[in-house]
C-alpha cells in the first residue's frame, strides 16, 4: 500500500531546464520535500512499539478481560495515530496557500496574505526542542502580522545534517510563493 506522506512528489535534482513546479493538480495540498531520517526514525520506533502494545492486548483479551484488552488495544492505536501524526507534520503548499503542520496545530495562510517567504540566518531550535542553535530558517512574512513566522530550519526533523535537502525544499516552497505573487 503506498503512504504518499512519506515521499514527496518528485526529486527536486532535476536539470535546470526542467520547471521549477512539476505537479499537474495544483490545488492539492503537498509537501515538497520528503521527511527527514529523524522524524522516519521516531515514527518507525513509536509503530514498533505498538506492535509490541498490540501483541500484548491480544494476549491480554485471551488471558484476561476483554474490557483489559481493550483499553490496551486504545492505547495502542493512540501510539499508531501519534507515530502517523509526526510523519504528517511539516509545510505543505498548494495553488491556496501554504500550510504548516504542527503536531498538535496545523496553520494555513492563504498566498494573497503572503508578503514575502525567504530564507534567513537566525537561531533556530534544535529538534524542535527548546535548545537554540546558529542554523538557517525559513520564514513566512505576513501581510498582518509584523514577525516572521519560522516554516523550515535547518536543525529540525527533516533537515538536521542535509543542508542540501534543506536548500532544495526551501527554493521549492519559495517557488510556489513567487508562482503565485509574494516573491
Amino acid at each position: 500500500m503506498p503512504l504518499p506522506f512519506l515521499t514527496a512528489d518528485r526529486t527536486f535534482e532535476a536539470a535546470e531546464d526542467d520547471i521549477a513546479l512539476p505537479f499537474d493538480d495544483r490545488a492539492r495540498w503537498r509537501r515538497p520535500y520528503r521527511p527527514g531520517p529523524w522524524r522516519v526514525g521516531v515514527a518507525a520506533l513509536w509503530l514498533l512499539l505498538a506492535s509490541y502494545v498490540l501483541f500484548a492486548a491480544v494476549i491480554i483479551a485471551l488471558t484476561g478481560t476483554p474490557a483489559e484488552g481493550g483499553a490496551v488495544f486504545g492505547i495502542a492505536l493512540l501510539v499508531i495515530a501519534a507515530s502517523l501524526r509526526l510523519l504528517r507534520m511539516g509545510v505543505w503548499v498548494s495553488a491556496r496557500g501554504v500550510r504548516q503542520v504542527g503536531f498538535f496545530v496545523t496553520r494555513s495562510v492563504p498566498w494573497d496574505r503572503v508578503t514575502a517567504v525567504r530564507t534567513v540566518q537566525q537561531p533556530v531550535r534544535w529538534l524542535g526542542l527548546p535548545r537554540t542553535v546558529q542554523g538557517q530558517a525559513l520564514t513566512l512574512v505576513r501581510g498582518d502580522r509584523q514577525d516572521a513566522l519560522p516554516m523550515l530550519s535547518t536543525h529540525g526533523a527533516d533537515f538536521l545534517g542535509r543542508p542540501a535537502a534543506f536548500e532544495r525544499a526551501a527554493d521549492a516552497v519559495e517557488a510556489w510563493a513567487h508562482e503565485h505573487g509574494r516573491g
